[in-house]
C-alpha cells in the first residue's frame, strides 16, 4: 500500500506541476502564450478558459474524494494534451518536440492508474477490517 501511495503521489505531483506551469501563462494571457496560440491558429481569448480549466483539473485531482470529478479532470488533461499535440504536429510537423507530450501522457496515465490502484487497496483493506472486526458471521442451519 505504501509503495502504491508513494508512486501515486510522485506521478500526481509531477502532473500537477506540469499542468500548473502550463495554466499560469494561459490565465494571464502572457505574450509567449498568445504568440504560441497565434502560431497554432487559435484566438487568444481561449487562453484564460483553457488555463482556468487546467487549474481546476489540478485542484480536482489533489483534493481527496470526488472520484467522478477526478475522472473528468483526467479526461480533460488527456483532451488538452491530445489537442495541443495534434495542433503542434499539424502546424510544425513531426520534427517538433513530441517528447514533452509523451512525458505528459506518461504522467497522466501513471497518476490515473495508481489512483485506481490506491482506491482499490483502500477498499480491500476496509473489507478486511470488516471481516476481522470480531462480528460473528451469520450462519443458517
Amino acid at each position: 500500500m505504501k509503495k502504491i501511495n508513494i508512486t501515486y503521489w510522485v506521478f500526481t505531483g509531477l502532473l500537477s506541476i506540469l499542468m500548473l506551469i502550463g495554466s499560469i501563462p494561459d490565465i494571464l494571457s502572457a505574450p509567449e502564450a498568445v504568440a504560441l496560440f497565434n502560431h497554432l491558429g487559435y484566438p487568444a481569448y481561449l487562453l484564460p478558459f483553457i488555463g482556468i480549466a487546467k487549474l481546476l483539473g489540478v485542484v480536482a485531482i489533489l483534493i481527496p474524494g470526488f472520484w467522478r470529478i477526478k475522472e473528468w479532470a483526467y479526461a480533460g488533461f488527456t483532451f488538452d494534451l491530445t489537442g495541443a499535440m495534434y495542433s503542434t504536429v499539424s502546424v510544425d510537423g513531426l520534427t517538433s518536440g513530441l517528447v514533452v507530450f509523451f512525458i505528459g501522457y506518461t504522467l497522466i496515465a501513471g497518476s490515473y492508474v495508481f489512483y485506481h490502484r490506491k482506491h482499490k487497496d483502500v477498499l480491500l483493506n476496509h473489507t478486511k477490517k470488516l471481516d476481522t472486526s470480531g462480528v460473528p458471521e451469520h450462519t443458517t442451519n
